[in-house]
């Protein structure tokens, strides 16, 4: 039987529904509790590195709102909340016991959620590294990852009983990419290739965090990494060459030595340490795999051409091997990313094609998109969200029903927020933010997802 493509898309009895934020992006409160300074906070305190000098130090001031965003998720029909712990405010130094203070905000925003009906799904490090640790070696340093795996050790203890969900790390490839490779994100590094350790530590600190996690008794237990499809910008033997490699260092070195234990060919001699005794810890078996994803990347030989080659708006160094082209010929989110709904089902079947057995079940941890209207007569109409919504989730289901164990999708996000280094100008959320008044209202987005997620059946959720 064929859909029909007019109806509305359901998923199947016991799916998962969420929305998913991050600490500095929407907690504000930068210097309440005991909170020590971030790399974000140095990051945005030095001129040019955010768009128009925006920074996290109020954002959607959720440190004080939270009670009234719980009940907008409550409103939403969501069962599932991913958020990050700050680690700066649970450990201000990124060391020693844990700040009382800090941990107990995160103890009222839980036992909010528990009783609005809402799980908690914490996210334990979403780029916000004590800026103590970053003057020690930060992610560059072995060292960080026997701190993470402390502070796992903190959090676990204090919210395992509590919590059913657990996120260890948030987009490592990010994280190596932007922060430390090219310099766009905190700490705001230009290492190009010497960033390679970066990676190979936040994998480490994955896989000891959930050591720790399980024993403090956490019980599921996964990552947030983010994949699209590669695709070739031609079918020359060279840009098919360059889009694998580049696949390699953005996709697989990311997710191979969590499913695999071991790296793609020619990476591991690239990482520091007894490699082959941190990828028995980097593949401690994990209870589901979060795959964050927004749009597929064309990419081929370098041109030379600097209009091409960039990421997200940044441009890349001469002298690489590879750079990535516009995809054309699909309308884009107003960050300029492509909306390609196919290429969400498609990613999910590479993946099942990669790991076969060994890959567990998959949260959509993240998917969304930056469109940028506003209120005209207090509704924000955006119903080009609501199309990119429809596509990506008919995708999903797609995949779903080619057998793909997927369990659940958390939206990014449920608010407008601080994004990054385009500041507040790019606005993801399914709820407008006025982040003058702090004003929340629930754009047209929001209530056509609570009507889809209304059709999912009940049973088992």
């Amino acid at each position: 039987m064929t859909a029909d493509p007019d109806a509305p898309v359901v998923m199947p009895a016991g799916f998962r529904w969420g929305v998913s934020t991050s600490a500095y992006q929407i907690e504000g409160a930068v210097a309440a509790d005991g909170r020590g300074t971030s790399t974000w906070d140095t990051f945005c305190a030095e001129p040019g590195r955010v768009l128009n000098g925006d920074t996290g130090a109020i954002a959607c001031d959720h440190y004080h709102r939270y009670a009234d965003d719980v009940a907008l998720m409550r409103d939403l029909g969501v069962d599932t909340y991913r958020f990050s712990f700050a680690w700066p405010r649970i450990q201000p130094d990124g060391t020693g016991p844990g700040n009382a203070a800090g941990l107990d905000f995160y103890d009222r925003l839980i036992d909010t959620l528990l009783g609005a009906g809402i799980q908690p799904a914490p996210t334990l490090y979403h780029w916000d590294t004590p800026q103590p640790l970053e003057d020690a070696g930060g992610w560059l340093s072995r060292d960080t990852t026997d701190r993470f795996a402390e502070y796992a050790a903190i959090v676990g203890a204090r919210f395992a009983d509590r919590v059913p969900l657990w996120i260890t790390i948030n987009e490592p490839m990010v994280l190596t990419l932007m922060g430390y490779s090219l310099g766009a994100h905190a700490p705001g590094k230009q290492l190009l290739f010497d960033a390679l350790p970066v990676a190979h530590h936040q994998l480490l600190a994955h896989g000891r965090a959930v050591q720790a996690l399980r024993a403090a008794g956490a019980q599921q237990i996964g990552i947030a990494s983010n994949h699209a499809p590669t695709w070739p910008a031609s079918d020359s033997a060279e840009d098919k060459e360059a889009a694998g490699l580049y696949d390699n260092l953005i996709n697989w070195m990311f997710a191979d030595p969590i499913l695999l234990g071991s790296y793609p060919t020619g990476l591991e001699a690239a990482m520091p340490g007894p490699v082959a005794d941190d990828l028995a810890v980097i593949s401690t078996p994990l209870d589901f795999f979060g795959i964050n994803h927004y749009a597929p990347v064309s990419v081929g030989v370098a041109t030379g051409n600097p209009d091409t080659a960039a990421t997200d708006g940044v441009l890349l160094p001469p002298g690489l091997p590879f750079e990535p082209r516009t995809i054309t010929g699909y309308p884009t989110t107003d960050f300029g990313w492509p909306v390609v709904p196919d290429a969400f089902g498609e990613i999910l079947r590479i993946f099942k094609d990669r790991y076969g057995d060994r890959l567990p079940p998959i949260y959509i941890t993240e998917n969304g998109c930056a469109i940028n209207d506003g209120p005209v007569d207090g509704v924000v109409d955006d119903q080009r969200r609501i199309a990119y919504l429809d596509g990506y989730l008919r995708s999903l289901r797609s995949a779903i029903d080619d057998g793909i164990d997927v369990r659940g999708y958390f939206q990014w996000s449920l608010l407008d927020n601080f994004e990054w280094a385009a500041g507040y100008s790019q606005r993801f959320g399914l709820v407008h933010v006025d982040f003058e008044t702090q004003v929340r209202t629930p754009k047209a987005s929001y209530h056509w997802l609570r009507d889809v997620i209304a059709q999912t059946p009940s049973q088992s959720r």
